[in-house]
Parts: structure tokens; sequence; C-alpha cells
């Protein structure tokens, strides 16, 4: 469903938008086509398919005019988009659960040959047993593999950050691929309202790709060739020092898209009713959207009580996650698990605080396998954290 209107834009004077009610896979879609990439690969996989399936309408309706490879495999979909990052090109992909590990091989390559390509991943379970709902452990076993990683909570959300991705992706600082995790279902297959903002919006917003480094016959570079001991840290360091760039331009690209959109979305995180806060609540994705009816919840109940949404998890926000402990005890649920360990995002806070004192961490596993997370649940949990009654990273409401 879509319906016109106009909109007053920070760029002044009337910009007509389009209001776009739709599921956050075709929203996705919307965004990537009017990135325009020159390649797209597409191999469907639920609940990922329908995003693919919107592209290719726009195809046959000729509003998409790159080139729409159907292949017959998520290696081989990863494949084609490093082929045709390397020839120059701006890529798209999108891909859920096992189509992304079936993909690993090709994350670590993308990454390591310097392709800024762009893709959408659907949060889904890994089998088995066969489950098609939402975790975050297909992601978060890929965040390792260089790629840069955002988590979307709204269907605005996605659209705004694939287009910041693509500017992100092939920043001259950074030339790194990017990945955009959605949680399946809960926002791939609803629909919510997003608004479009004209091509032309984009259009600047992007300019015209120009790859950094590709393969070219007339101007020869060595394209993943051997390389030895004495070489090769300086491929990971590299890398690693893309990723620190990208702390500073991700918070500066949300700024840039506000002017043109006017949306901006909390870059690194976004927080929610911080000020003042003595304990502060932590999380990703859809959970992080819930998050906010308890957070009202417990402050009319007189709980000093903020939230932090984690938008991006590589690169890490160390910086932030320190200035948060700093002010307030935190509180993390998980949708995932690092198995033989704990949630991720429990983990890697606590590192970012290792070596800082009087600094308290409550984590919760919840919502693994699509398990429904209500606000009452977070609410929940956060009273326990807040009384110090619950156990060592407890799985919370997860029946025996």
């Amino acid at each position: 469903m879509q319906c016109q209107s106009n909109y007053h834009g920070t760029r002044g004077g009337e910009e007509k938008l389009t209001i776009m009610i739709d599921t956050g896979n075709r929203i996705a879609a919307k965004a990537a086509i009017m990135a325009k990439p020159e390649v797209v690969a597409a191999y469907p996989i639920t609940p990922q398919t329908t995003l693919v399936e919107a592209i290719a309408e726009y195809v046959a309706r000729g509003e998409y005019k790159g080139e729409f490879i159907c292949v017959e495999s998520e290696h081989s979909a990863m494949c084609a988009c490093i082929g045709a990052s390397a020839a120059g090109s701006r890529t798209f992909t999108a891909t859920s659960s096992h189509g992304l590990l079936l993909m690993h091989e090709m994350l670590h390559w993308a990454a390591l040959a310097r392709l800024p390509v762009v893709m959408c991943n659907i949060n889904r379970v890994i089998g088995p047993g066969w489950n098609i709902w939402t975790d975050e452990n297909d992601s978060i076993s890929q965040r390792d593999t260089g790629w840069i990683q955002f988590y979307c909570s709204s269907n605005q959300e996605i659209f705004d950050t694939v287009i910041q991705s693509f500017k992100l992706a092939e920043h001259e600082k950074i030339v790194l691929p990017v990945m955009i995790n959605l949680n399946a279902f809960i926002l791939s297959h609803t629909s919510m309202p997003a608004e479009i903002p004209e091509q032309r919006v984009v259009d600047e917003f992007l300019g015209k790709h120009i790859a950094h480094w590709k393969s070219d016959i007339d101007n020869p570079t060595t394209f993943g060739n051997i390389i030895g001991p004495a070489y090769y840290y300086k491929v990971r360091r590299a890398m690693q020092q893309s990723h620190l760039r990208a702390k500073k331009l991700i918070p500066q690209i949300a700024k840039d898209w506000k002017k043109s959109s006017g949306y901006f979305h909390g870059d690194l995180l976004e927080y929610y009713k911080c000020e003042g806060a003595e304990d502060i609540l932590l999380s990703m994705g859809a959970i992080g959207a819930e998050s906010k009816i308890a957070i009202n919840e417990l402050q009319n109940e007189g709980q000093k009580i903020g939230l932090a949404r984690v938008r991006v998890l590589r690169p890490f926000p160390t910086e932030e996650i320190i200035k948060l402990g700093k002010q307030a005890n935190l509180i993390v649920i998980d949708r995932n698990i690092s198995v033989g360990l704990e949630g991720v995002l429990f983990n890697e806070v606590k590192a970012a605080l290792f070596g800082t004192s009087d600094i308290k961490a409550t984590g919760f596993i919840a919502g693994l396998g699509g398990k429904d997370v209500t606000y009452k649940d977070i609410k929940s949990m956060c009273r326990k954290a807040i009384q110090g009654t619950s156990k060592a990273q407890e799985w919370y409401a997860m029946e025996d």
C-alpha cells in the first residue's frame, strides 16, 4: 500500500515524498533500487525471499535498470557481488540464516578484498531444529569477517540505513562491505509506514559511485594474490583502522542524511530518556524498539532508567559504552548466545568496561528461536536487575 503526501523537509521548501506502508523487506528493496546499484545478485531463502522478489518486480516494471542476476546459491550470490564490485560496480544482495552461513568464506573474501558490497540480512534461527523465526545467531556468527554491521528496529530505519550504508561502504576512508540486519517477521514481514524521499534526494546524497580501486586492464592491479607474513598483517591492520574511522563517519553520515531527508536514528546508539538515569538498558533490533514502552512505564513508576539501543555492533561502540557505564548500572538483553560463554552483546559490553571500577552490568538472554519478548517481559528483566535478584546472565522466560 502506498499513498502520496507532502513534507516540509529540512532542505527548505515543499518536498514531495511517498508514504510507503509496506513490509520491512519491501521497504529495504525500495531503498536498494533507489541507491541505483549496477548489480543485484539474488537467491531466495525464507524469510528474505520477498525482498529479492520485490526487486524482481521493479525489474519487470522497468524501474530498475541494473543487472539482476539470479544465481544458484547464496555462495554464488556473494561471488557475483564480489566480481561486480571488483569490476567497479555498486552492488547489493540479501540473504538470511543458512544462506548467510553458506556465504561465510566469501564474506571474508569481500572484506579482505576491500569491496563495498551492501547486503540486507534477515535475522533467522540456525537449524536444526528447523525454525524460520528470529534470533541473531546468524549475523552474530559473522561479526569477525570484517563487515560493518547495523541492527534496525523499524521499517523507516531500514530504508534510511540501507541508503546510508552505500555512502559509508563506498567512502574512501572505509571501502568495506556493510550488513544491515533486521529481525525475521517482526520487521521483515510487518507493514509499517516509511517516508520515501524523491529520487533526486538519494541521488544527491550518494553521488556517483566511484570505485577507489578495481580490476582494470588499462590500469592493472594485483587482485587476490599470494601475500607473505611480512605484509599480510598490514591488510588486517588496515581493515581495523577503517572500522575505527567508521565510528566517526557513521554519526556524520547520519547527520548528513537528516539534512537531506529529515530522519535521524541515533548513529552508533539510539539514546532514549537516558538523562539522569541510574540504570540503562542496552538492547538491539526489534527488542530495542519494544524496550521504549517498558522504559516509559518504569519511569512512570518512579524508576530512573533509560535505554541505549545499540545500532552498530561492528565497529563496536566501546567509547559510548564506557560513558554509559560511568553514568549508570547497565542491563543487557541479548537475542543470541555464544555457546559456552554468554550473550554476545553482554560479553562485549563487559569487555568494553574492563579495567573500570564500580560498574555493574547484568545480562539476560531472551527471544531465542523467535520467542516473543514483550514490553512486560522487558520490564520484568529490568526490575530483576535493579533489585539484584537475577542470576548470572539469566535465560529469561525460557521454560525447561
